[in-house]
């Protein structure tokens, strides 16, 4: 489907998926501030994942999974130099505690780790969005 969107739509579809990382990034915010650091976890994963959802349609490249998304941003963005190893380790870091907050028995997460995985949810999602201007 992605394939086939016309320039106009592409657009729209970009600035939609930057509208649903804010909106993730406000209800990790929120979950973080009432106790709720795993499910905080998720929304900053997501967050991170819509950003980066939306640079991949703007440059047409097409993934189908979260490993794939994953993939084609080292792939298109880290080993060209468009976004610095260190944005790459946080998408991975968010990638693999959202997996094991979400599939995993006795995933532990306080309020430091949630805050420090919120600060560079924040770097990377600055970083990507720099490359949707």
């Amino acid at each position: 489907m992605k394939e086939t969107l016309s320039a106009e739509d592409r657009n729209a579809l970009v600035e939609y998926r930057q509208e649903r990382a804010k909106d993730s990034l406000k209800a990790a915010d929120t979950l973080i501030n009432n106790g709720f650091y795993v499910a905080a976890v998720n929304r900053l994963y997501y967050a991170c994942y819509y950003v980066t959802i939306a640079l991949l349609l703007k440059n047409n490249i097409a993934a189908q999974t979260h490993s794939g998304v994953k993939s084609m941003l080292g792939l298109h963005f880290v080993s060209k130099g468009l976004l610095s190893v260190e944005m790459g380790k946080i998408y991975s870091t968010l990638f693999s505690k959202r997996q094991s907050g979400d599939y995993d028995d006795f995933f532990y997460c306080d309020a430091e780790l949630a805050n420090e995985l919120k600060k560079q949810a924040e770097s990377y999602i600055e970083a990507a969005s720099n490359l949707l201007v």
